[in-house]
């Protein structure tokens, strides 16, 4: 099988028909149930509050890969709304690492949960056998009342779709930092330095937190399969339709030249501290946020039909399932030598 989440037929097939959920869990127990499109879990709290956790896997040999994790789960609880009570990070290394690896990792870590505001409440070590790369699990709890909760399910039909952000920027970030020196043989310093200046930007919470939620009818996080990945889970968790112009997508000209060189897709490529959003007016969405210089652009509209069309320019072409992530299938690459 490909790196990456598995495709949403296998989790269907192989993941959720083996999890025996009872209906009357749904709703009660459990606030929703399993699926590939749904980023984080809950349940209802004896306090009446309703209690989110969020999972984020990833793999790579960056040292600041926890960074990345914590990043990428923390997002996901502030799209549906929560408050973040703390991180758990699980890292998991191979046998030829040496313990300088651990303290780096450990402390890059801290040094931006603490300007984010993230408390790490546990962080767990192993050494594994025959793994030749890192992996590090990233944990989130979070605490949110019902009434500020949101979900992908909560879109409706003739709403516009507003993508706060950049896309693909945390995938470039990345990609940048596993081959560094071949590009740094092509590019100047000032592209490196304008590259590293976004760093901040994989971390969404404070954007969310500044967007008006009561304009908002739902959100998505953009992580694993890039925007073109979450556009797909939105319109699958709310069962609509959707017509999207990719012309009207922000993109930073780095992220586009890093994907140019090394063949990626920068659409399907992973997307931290991008959010995508739905909601009634989404061009006064996109005023109030540029007031705060958030990057903010309604790229299009959900419908009320099967169809989820993708228009570039007099191009017509409809929205696939979503493919493997252009950074794991270029991990993958690395770890196979291939590329």
């Amino acid at each position: 099988m490909k790196a990456g989440k598995v495709s949403q037929t296998i989790y269907r097939r192989s993941v959720r028909k083996q999890l025996h959920i009872e209906e009357n869990e749904v709703g009660n127990k459990l606030l929703w149930e399993p699926a590939r499109e749904e980023a984080c879990s809950g349940v209802q709290a004896e306090t009446g509050n309703l209690v989110l956790l969020s999972s984020v896997s990833l793999f790579g040999n960056e040292k600041d890969l926890c960074v990345f994790a914590m990043a990428q789960t923390a997002n996901i609880l502030a799209t549906r709304g929560a408050v973040i009570t703390g991180i758990e990070l699980e890292i998991l290394l191979p046998e030829f690492a040496y313990e300088s690896r651990i303290k780096t990792m450990i402390a890059m870590a801290e040094e931006k949960a603490e300007a984010w505001k993230l408390p790490i409440m546990k962080a767990d070590v192993q050494i594994v056998p025959g793994i030749q790369t890192t992996i590090v699990q990233a944990n989130a709890l979070g605490t949110v009342r019902e009434d500020k909760l949101f979900r992908s399910s909560m879109a409706k039909p003739n709403q516009d779709i507003v993508l706060i952000g950049y896309a693909g920027l945390e995938g470039s970030l990345r990609v940048k930092r596993t081959k560094e020196a071949e590009l740094r043989e092509r590019f100047i310093p000032a592209f490196f330095n304008k590259l590293e200046s976004y760093y901040n930007g994989i971390y969404a919470v404070p954007l969310i937190e500044r967007t008006e939620s009561s304009m908002i009818s739902a959100m998505h996080p953009i992580t694993e399969g890039g925007i073109l990945g979450a556009l797909w889970e939105m319109a699958e968790g709310a069962g609509l339709g959707l017509s999207v112009d990719m012309r009207k997508i922000p993109i930073r000209q780095e992220t586009i030249e890093v994907c140019e060189y090394f063949h990626l897709n920068p659409y399907q490529l992973t997307s931290a501290g991008c959010v995508l959003a739905v909601t009634e007016n989404g061009e006064e969405l996109v005023e109030r946020l540029k007031e705060e210089n958030i990057e903010t652009a309604v790229i299009g509209y959900t419908t009320d039909k099967a169809e989820r069309v993708l228009m570039n320019g007099g191009e017509k072409r409809y929205l696939d399932r979503p493919a493997q992530d252009e950074l794991a299938r270029f991990l993958s690459n690395q770890a196979c030598g291939t590329e």
